[in-house]
Order: structure tokens, then sequence, then C-alpha cells
């Protein structure tokens, strides 16, 4: 489960570096806090 929650926050802090390159600067700043929250957080709330 921590592995899959590591794989969706670095697709989610990707997917938000790419969309701040296209100008859509807060879909960008929310992907990236999302995958951060997911990430590290995520694996200490979930597991």
């Amino acid at each position: 489960m921590a592995i899959l929650l590591w794989i969706l926050a670095v697709i989610l802090v990707v997917s938000g570096i790419f969309a701040i390159f296209r100008k859509q600067m807060l879909w960008g700043i929310v992907l990236i806090v999302v995958g951060l929250l997911v990430g590290p957080g995520g694996v200490s709330i979930f597991t």
C-alpha cells in the first residue's frame, strides 16, 4: 500500500510541475500540494 501511495504522489507532483510549465499555476500548485500530502503524509496516515 505504501508503494502505491508513493507512486501516486510522484505522478501528482510531476503532473503539477507540468501544469505550472503550461501556465496553469493554480492547478499545478494544487496537484503538488496533494501529491506531497499523499506521499509522505499519506503513508503515515494509511499505515
